[in-house]
């Protein structure tokens, strides 16, 4: 096995810059939305106390833990995850816009979770309340150290913010319960979480105080996982073949649906739970990147490419049944019966992350791009009350009503879920999106995504200032000014858009001629001045985009797209019966905007065709006479804003036709 060793590979690490605020059009209203209804409709949430939500329990849970009320337990056994991931999303609130009651409002609920801690610093209110003698004896099932990564995870972002070490504290202890519970020891455990989460944790942990057991625990954790004598097997036939979801003795155990039929460095192609998956390969990028390990990051860079080209949707999501919130096969990708789980992107965002931060390639923010864009944000309605757990691409309501194989898929965005891992997820990534945007090597900057910005770090041996200004998603403009606090020579690394054809960049008003792209990105190397301005000019186009033949839910047909955004077809729109519509393979795109759609979006209109139905009698289901054709216009908007206009029909790949 692979131990863990100092970085003396040629892996460099790139970092985060850290100070980076979000000044844009597009983001700044998310940022607001987030802050001002988000967080405070959430923490009502985590409450029981908001209308038409189910109840969560999770305060309570903590609650009773406590000893400050009496009852049972309620919810799913890993419901401290969303109270977790929520004091994470108002960490990075607090480091960006202070805000006092809320703050204070978080204090009391980690003095709260610091009175649900057990003496000796485990903390889980499921096994606490419910099954205190039980401890660790579930891996498989039960999600102990998911909900304690969520947890650190929340206590690092916190302490970052407000300087308050309160929750640092706690699960630090937490943390050194784990690590006396688990590790190679002959009196420890062997085991691993079933859902994968811990271990991206505790790197962040160990990057925050610089303790190297919690990067030792974190790689113990990766490295044991599939092995055999395997863990989690062993586990199962201890407990009679039983689990907690499933108490009646089963057959077999499906080690790939965790990721633990064989060891990682081993697995080629994406398996199992999606959100485990790409948690996991989160958190080897992670260790590749801080230990040097070549052969972890050379099983990254297969299980990516498996990922992102042959098992992942146009939109970025990924999961393709709802049986197991799974990968299934290569080029299985079905619209209408899709999952494509919310944190599922999510993770395959973090994921794009750490590879950047490995080495420069525009494919990772390409993919993180396309996830943000659509997927992730077209799974809250604009109100930010409502939410999306599965994400499909083709929705017809009445099948989603009366089909049980695809009543996984709603019309509509919920209020709230019972399993209610998403809403939260999605609140700590909008959070913390100024952390996506830059990723630093020495005296280069890389732009991963073109976010209005403003940055101040290290380049050159000197404090620059910069500020970005952006037109995207909706227009290609983007504008750089770049403010050292004396004259530096450093490099700015422009990425380089796989949807962009053409790219343009003038300095200080003259154009400049580059000579290639280095993995995506255009490398401008060269000694700056106070107040150099850099513009660039992203040409934006909508396109037809086709699939993979291989993928048979796509044959003969086509995606509208226009820059990063992934546009669908609604009924509200077109009127019902979408599956009728074709496009025009021929026929050009009209921009427009819609007055119910927000501000600043664009809708397309195109030519196309719709079969009629109109010459089709009720009693008649077949006939030999081929279907009449009706010249129609398409009008087509963005996906992430789909279905907020009421109930209806919706898809993202229509028919395409010659004309």
């Amino acid at each position: 096995m692979n131990p863990i060793t100092s970085n003396k590979s040629s892996i460099d690490y790139g970092s985060i810059p850290g100070t980076v605020y979000l000044r844009d059009e597009f983001w700044s209203r998310y940022l607001e939305l987030a802050n001002d209804v988000i967080i405070p409709y959430q923490y009502d949430v985590l409450h029981d106390q908001a209308v038409n939500a189910e109840p969560s329990g999770a305060v309570r849970n903590f609650e009773i833990a406590a000893g400050r009320v009496e009852g049972e337990f309620h919810g799913w056994v890993f419901q401290d995850s969303d109270l977790a991931k929520w004091l994470e999303a108002v960490g990075y609130s607090l480091q960006i816009r202070p805000n006092p009651d809320l703050e204070r409002r978080a204090d009391e609920l980690i003095d709260l979770i610091a009175e649900a801690q057990q003496p000796d610093g485990y903390l889980n209110t499921y096994f606490t309340i419910k099954e205190p003698g039980k401890r660790w004896t579930n891996l498989t099932d039960c999600h102990e150290l998911y909900c304690a990564g969520h947890m650190i995870e929340a206590a690092v972002s916190y302490y970052q913010a407000t300087g308050k070490d309160k929750l640092l504290g706690v699960m630090r202890r937490m943390a050194d319960h784990i690590d006396s519970v688990f590790g190679p020891g002959d009196n420890q455990l062997h085991g691993y979480d079933g859902h994968q989460e811990i271990e991206l944790a505790l790197v962040k942990l160990y990057e925050l105080t610089g303790e190297e057991k919690y990067l030792k625990l974190a790689a113990f954790f990766i490295n044991e996982r599939g092995t055999e004598p395997n863990y989690l097997r062993n586990e199962w036939e201890g407990r009679g073949r039983q689990g907690h979801f499933n108490p009646l003795p089963a057959d077999r155990i499906d080690l790939s649906y965790l990721q633990a039929h064989k060891p990682v460095r081993e697995q080629t192609e994406a398996v199992g739970h999606a959100v485990r998956a790409v948690y996991m390969y989160t958190a080897m990028a992670d260790l590749a990147g801080l230990t040097g390990d070549e052969e972890l990051l050379a099983a990254c860079r297969r299980l990516w490419g498996n990922v992102v080209q042959k098992q992942m949707y146009i939109t970025g999501g990924i999961g393709s049944t709802h049986h197991g919130e799974a990968f299934t096969f290569d080029y299985d990708l079905p619209n209408d019966t899709v999952y494509a789980e919310t944190c599922a992107s999510i993770g395959l965002i973090f994921f794009a992350q750490r590879m950047l931060r490995i080495e420069p390639n525009g494919e990772y923010a390409d993919v993180m791009e396309r996830a943000l864009y659509n997927n992730v944000i077209g799974s809250m309605a604009q109100d930010g009350r409502h939410y999306f757990y599965v994400n499909p691409l083709e929705v017809w309501p009445q099948a989603c009503s009366h089909n049980p194989g695809r009543q996984h898929v709603k019309a509509e965005r919920q209020a709230w879920f019972g399993c209610a891992c998403c809403p939260p997820n999605v609140v700590r990534l909008l959070m913390s999106l100024n952390r996506y945007v830059y990723t630093q090597r020495t005296n280069t900057l890389y732009v991963n995504l073109y976010i209005g910005s403003e940055l101040t770090t290290e380049l050159g041996g000197t404090s620059v200032s910069i500020r970005q200004q952006s037109d995207v998603p909706h227009g290609g403009k983007v504008r750089f000014e770049l403010k050292p606090e004396r004259q530096a020579k450093f490099a700015l690394a422009l990425r380089q858009p796989g949807w962009c054809s053409e790219m343009k960049i003038s300095i200080n008003g003259t154009l400049t001629k580059f000579s290639g792209l280095h993995s995506g990105y255009v490398m401008l190397d060269q000694v700056w001045n106070p107040g150099d301005i850099i513009e660039v000019d992203l040409s934006v186009e909508t396109q037809l985009v086709y699939a993979n033949p291989r993928v048979r839910a796509d044959a003969h047909k086509a995606v509208i797209q226009r820059g990063p955004l992934v546009y669908c077809v609604e009924s509200v729109d077109n009127g019902d019966l979408i599956a009728s519509l074709q496009l025009n393979r021929q026929a050009g795109f009209k921009e427009r905007s819609l007055e119910d759609l927000p501000l600043g979006s664009i809708a397309v209109e195109t030519n196309g065709f719709r079969v009629s139905a109109d010459d089709w009698e009720d009693s008649l289901l077949y006939r030999t006479e081929p279907p009449r054709s009706e010249a129609v216009r398409i009008t087509a908007i963005p996906y992430y804003l789909w279905g907020n206009r009421g109930r209806g029909e919706m898809s993202v790949w229509l028919p395409v036709c010659e004309g």
